[in-house]
């Protein structure tokens, strides 16, 4: 057993805006589908975009001063293999150079893996990040049943942000069997016989948990909530059966909205088990990928005055539709006629280098003397300012209104057409910037909106990130959020 207040600090989720009827499945087929929905990452998003949007909530949703003193990046599908993808998302989230940043990458389990880790450092407070997009054939049920969607967790041990739900037992078994597996450059996952799988996972499961038990000192009837996750539906069905669980205690496992998000799946369960969490509550986490993987915790009198700045269960509610075909062509499935312009050339290293904190963390700069905010950053104000009298403005939390907007058919688009709408910041700053997750039908002049970090295309195999709006939907207005890292 880990000893002392070592656990959860805060947690973050991001659920893409866009939802697939799986009914659309097979009216277009004839066969696949099912009932309810599934997340779908946008044209301009990946696993490292969707990361920084869950770490950002995990942030914003405790003090600016709380430390980071490591982020762990976990996924399936990374957008870069040979560089590190979590360096960007440290980039975008304006962590401290000495702040280490390293990928977890390729399976499944690498996520519980590094919430593991986390948990088990002797100080500090780490950044665990997971993040996944999934897919597969047309009408397979990967294709149906997964989701796209990211989560973050903080670790600590208190001395820097209060504990939430403090670590009390865990317990894992680990076994060589090939079950589902994909090699690298392919996007299709291959599975075995799902019986087999069934028989593997249900002892390693019951295994795991009976030793998180022991290690806890508890029995399985407290546990007051329980999430059990894997990719093999059949066995997580069957061992969450075998658990000894209260009825009422196995959480809501998100298939019928969201889908299974892979290595995403452990922080959205801990996200949606804490949402509605109560001091003193025993809540588990059961993990099936590649063995079994269990984590208890008890809920601290910390939650109380622990308030998310975006629920999970709000996102959910308010997700948009998605046609089929246009899911189809976002995964690369489909080629549809693109727009008959040139294709962008790829970004350049080193400017990117060189205008990191604007390029990643959406930094203008404030003239002191006028204050007047300038976006992008400029040495000199422009109303007499000179040079020494501009201090950093950090932008990426401040919400805006849309003064003006334009619908540009033309303008090159893996997805046409653009809106770009003139933005005006709270606080001062105004600049044009192109609209996402939206119809051009859905924006009007006077719009709230945020901002959002994503992928403006890929040339010559390098992301091009930088930020878009979005408008916000079905929350409390952004202009009170507090802004982390507003200064130098």
């Amino acid at each position: 057993m880990i000893s002392g207040m070592r656990g959860i600090i805060s947690y973050g989720a991001y659920v893409p805006f866009r939802r697939l009827d799986r009914a659309d499945i097979s009216k277009f087929f004839g066969s696949g589908g099912g009932k309810g929905t599934r997340s779908v990452a946008s044209y301009d998003e990946d696993t490292t975009s969707m990361g920084v949007e869950a770490a950002r909530v995990a942030l914003r949703s405790i003090e600016p001063t709380t430390a980071v003193d490591a982020l762990w990046f976990a996924t399936t599908s990374p957008s870069y293999a040979d560089k590190t993808n979590a360096t960007t998302i440290h980039a975008a989230l304006r962590l401290d150079r000495n702040t280490p940043a390293f990928d977890m990458n390729g399976a499944v389990r690498s996520s519980v893996g590094a919430l593991r880790i986390a948990l088990a450092l002797g100080a500090g407070n780490a950044l665990v990040v997971a993040s996944d997009i999934r897919t597969g054939l047309p009408t397979s049920a990967d294709e149906a049943d997964g989701g796209d969607a990211a989560s973050a967790v903080i670790v600590g041990d208190g001395s820097s942000g209060a504990v939430i739900a403090e670590l009390i037992g865990s317990g894992s078994a680990t076994e060589e069997f090939t079950d589902r597996w994909r090699v690298p450059g392919q996007t299709r996952s291959k599975l075995w016989e799902e019986r087999f799988g069934e028989m593997v996972y249900v002892p390693l499961a019951i295994e795991a948990w009976n030793a998180a038990l022991k290690d806890a000192g508890v029995e399985a009837g407290q546990i007051d909530k329980a999430c059990v996750s894997g990719t093999h539906g059949r066995a997580v069905r069957v061992a969450a059966g075998k658990l000894g669980l209260k009825p009422e205690a196995l959480a809501d496992d998100l298939n019928a909205t969201v889908g299974n998000a892979g290595a995403a799946q452990v922080g959205l369960g801990l996200a949606r088990v804490l949402e509605d969490a109560k001091p003193g509550q025993l809540v588990a986490l059961a993990v099936l990928a590649d063995g079994a993987d269990v984590l208890i915790f008890r809920v601290t009198e910390a939650i109380t005055s622990f308030h998310s700045v975006r629920p999970l269960s709000t996102q959910i509610a308010n997700g948009g539709s998605l046609p089929y075909g246009k899911f189809l062509s976002w995964r690369g499935v489909v080629n549809v006629e693109p727009p008959r312009r040139p294709e962008p050339n790829r970004t350049s290293s080193t400017a990117a280098y060189r205008r990191e904190e604007w390029k990643y963390a959406f930094v203008g700069s404030r003239d002191e003397t006028t204050g007047i905010v300038h976006m992008p950053p400029a040495r000199i104000g422009i109303k007499g300012g000179v040079e020494g009298d501009m201090v950093p403005a950090a932008m990426a939390d401040v919400g805006g209104t849309v003064l003006t907007f334009t619908v540009d058919k033309l303008a090159y688009s893996p997805s046409p057409p653009i809106v770009f709408a003139v933005v005006d910041f709270d606080g001062g700053g105004r600049m044009p910037i192109e609209l996402t997750d939206c119809d051009p039908t859905d924006v009007t002049i006077g719009a709230r909106v945020e901002m959002t970090f994503r992928r403006l295309f890929a040339a010559d195999d390098i992301h091009n990130y930088f930020w878009k709006a979005r408008l916000v939907r079905g929350e409390p207005d952004n202009k009170a959020r507090v802004v982390r890292g507003a200064s130098a």
